[in-house]
């Protein structure tokens, strides 16, 4: 999977079969908050999962601290304890 990070509209991409696949941030300090998640239709929940996985991937590899904003994420954090050590202090999900 090949993710693209589009700095100028803030947010992450994967080109699929189906379309665009996007999850849009904004970052501030050392955070990265992920505030929305675009599927635009792939309904593939396996494929958005590894799409999650592979953005907070390239968050741990710049020593970001991710808030996840967005239900979709807030889901897959809720799912997945190993990414709870990204989360900054004070914030529990």
């Amino acid at each position: 999977m090949e993710i693209k990070d589009n700095e100028l509209l803030r947010q992450f991409e994967v080109n699929t079969e189906e379309g665009l696949i996007a999850i849009e941030y904004s970052l501030q300090e050392r955070k990265i908050f992920l505030t929305k998640f675009c599927s635009n239709g792939n309904e593939d929940l396996d494929f958005h999962n590894e799409f999650i996985k592979n953005v907070l991937d390239i968050a741990e590899s710049k020593k970001l601290k991710v808030v996840p904003t967005h239900a979709k994420i807030i889901s897959f954090f809720r799912k997945n304890r190993r990414y709870q050590e990204m989360l900054p202090p004070g914030i529990k999900i």
